[in-house]
């Protein structure tokens, strides 16, 4: 380890001191180089990849992680069009807002603001780094990436191209640091900067947020992934339901909005429910049910562990279990669904209002795939992820996730 964490995010801060003082157009153009330098390197940061994927299948890594680590062209064209979109979008500070209060004898509005300094600590996963790069410096932010050590060699050389595109741009040194795993930096010692680091975003397992979230002394903005429910109304159509099930698991690579569970209301027909499980089977979907439903539908499910019901499975696998109205049906998602993204499927319009006011979400479809997209082609929105926190921000990470409200007030020198 050649410096120290805190030297790294101490150049990070002093990079983002200094970027106060560069104009959009110049940001926009930083965005628009990296997406031409990956381009350039599209063959080595493949290569890499396969080196990455070597390495962890000989070291057994899971096959979750081995899934999210494969960087496919698709993917990583993928990334550098977000770049591209990013680059075209405009200057996020230059909208002026309105204040939340005012000031006798003075002029009162709001500013967005640049964040600081983002550490983003992610699993695999590679073209978050890229992604997130073009989210921090679109904004006017300095980025540390710290990836996982199964995608050290692709990680490193993402960095590196990004980094050499900045300084083609003459952005300072230190607005986008890179700390590698294999030279001793720990995720610990990064998350406790606490007087530099104004945001951690972790990305992956429950389990690996969960312990940023625990030891971490900056602010952090937790994101989510699956364990989503879906309550399929009485009065509902049949092949709805099954087409946003289906969908939601289309998201590649990581199932971010997956619809995992399913409360079914009680006064469901059975037929209707044989011919869902049948087409969920159809599509390679593995089934589970709570103990009064497999026992009724053995041929299609196996039991749930309990723990479960609050878990993400990260697989094709959803679980079902049968509810006797819409308010219990609500009570159960706001005890155990992951609280980023539910769905209701229904034809009655009063159930919808209900749903979008009490379901404690911060997203929520009525009748439509929650299937996450982070580029949706021909839009100008771009997302990292989605957020399940009540705090900084909730709900999808995109630009304004990485800007802060500054109020300012223009008096005439009259005392109040």
């Amino acid at each position: 380890m050649t410096e120290s964490i805190d030297t790294r995010v101490k150049k990070a801060h002093q990079a983002f001191l200094k970027m106060g003082k560069i104009k959009g157009t110049e940001r926009s153009l930083a965005v628009s180089l990296m997406a031409e330098k990956l381009e350039e390197c599209f063959d080595d940061i493949l290569q890499a990849n396969t080196l990455d994927l070597e390495v962890s299948r000989e070291m057994s890594v899971p096959d979750l992680i081995l899934d999210w680590l494969k960087l496919t062209p698709e993917r990583l064209r993928a990334a550098v069009e977000i770049l591209k979109t990013l680059a075209e979008l405009p200057d996020p500070f230059q909208k002026v807002i309105n204040a939340p209060y005012q000031v006798t004898y003075s002029q009162n509005y709001s500013q967005l603001m640049p964040l600081g300094v983002i550490a983003l600590v992610y699993e695999a996963l590679p073209e978050l780094a890229i992604i997130a790069a073009g989210l921090t410096i679109k904004t006017g932010n300095s980025l540390i990436l710290r990836g996982g050590s199964e995608s050290s060699n692709t990680n490193t050389i993402i960095s590196q191209v990004l980094q050499v595109a900045l300084e083609d741009a003459d952005f300072p040194e230190g607005c986008l640091e890179f700390l590698p795993s294999e030279q001793g930096y720990s995720i610990q010692d990064l998350i406790t900067e606490d007087q530099y680091l104004n945001l951690i975003i972790p990305y992956g397992r429950p389990s690996m947020i969960q312990q940023v979230m625990q030891m971490a002394t900056a602010p952090v903005l937790k994101s989510a992934m699956g364990n989503c429910y879906l309550y399929w109304s009485v009065s509902s159509d049949l092949d709805l339901v099954k087409s946003v099930i289906v969908d939601s698991h289309e998201s590649q690579p990581d199932p971010v909005n997956a619809i995992e569970k399913v409360l079914i209301n009680s006064q469901q027909k059975s037929t209707s429910i044989t011919r869902l499980f049948s087409h969920l089977q159809e599509q390679n979907f593995v089934l589970k049910g709570d103990s009064s439903l497999v026992e009724e539908f053995a041929d299609y499910l196996s039991p749930i562990s309990e723990s479960f019901w609050s878990e993400p499975f990260l697989t094709k696998t959803v679980a079902f279990r049968r509810t006797e109205d819409l308010g219990s049906a609500i009570a159960w998602i706001n005890e155990y669904s992951s609280g980023h993204a539910n769905c209701l499927v229904t034809d009655s319009y009063q159930e919808g209002r209900v749903f979008a006011m009490e379901a404690d979400s911060a997203l929520v479809y009525i009748n439509s795939s929650p299937r996450f997209y982070r580029y949706l082609q021909g839009s100008n929105s771009v997302f990292l992820g989605v957020s399940n926190q009540k705090g900084h921000r909730r709900g999808l990470i995109s630009l304004e996730t990485f800007t802060t409200l500054k109020q300012i007030v223009v008096g005439d020198g009259i005392s109040i």
